[in-house]
């Protein structure tokens, strides 16, 4: 794994977190960030206050592609992690579609249930063919 690499997986592994924190005690995002004594890496920060920002957006194409499941229903590290690779599969064409994938499914399997890995890949997979078709990253 590359030092960039490396410095994504920490950056994602903070902005999950971050998510999770804020959704465990009903705050933004962004309000969580501002507590913070030291300012988590750019990158991590990007990713959160975009899944604040695009929330809606968000929310609407995870309950369309998570079949058979009410977003209000998945473990809450299930809802932060796919909201926080929609936003870059949304957001941040600059990382490839199966890199936002795969690490998405391994953060599933190291922080959720033994059946999240599988949940997430699905989801991200049909969201992945909506959001960047073949070809486009």
């Amino acid at each position: 794994m590359s030092a960039v690499a490396g410095a994504r997986r920490q950056a994602r592994e903070r902005a999950l977190g971050l998510l999770y924190e804020a959704e465990a005690k009903g705050e933004a995002p962004t309000t969580v960030l501002a507590a913070l004594p030291v300012d988590p890496d750019p990158y991590a920060t990007s990713l959160v206050e975009g899944v604040e920002r695009h929330g809606e957006e968000i929310d609407r194409l995870i309950a369309s592609h998570a079949i058979g499941w009410a977003l209000e229903r998945m473990p809450a590290v299930d809802r932060s992690l796919l909201r926080l690779a929609t936003f870059e599969l949304l957001g941040r064409p600059d990382t490839p579609t199966g890199v936002v994938i795969s690490e998405a499914v391994e953060l599933a399997k190291e922080y959720s249930t033994e059946e999240s890995g599988r949940f997430v890949n699905g989801v991200l997979a049909a969201l992945a063919a909506v959001t960047r078709p073949p070809g486009t990253g």
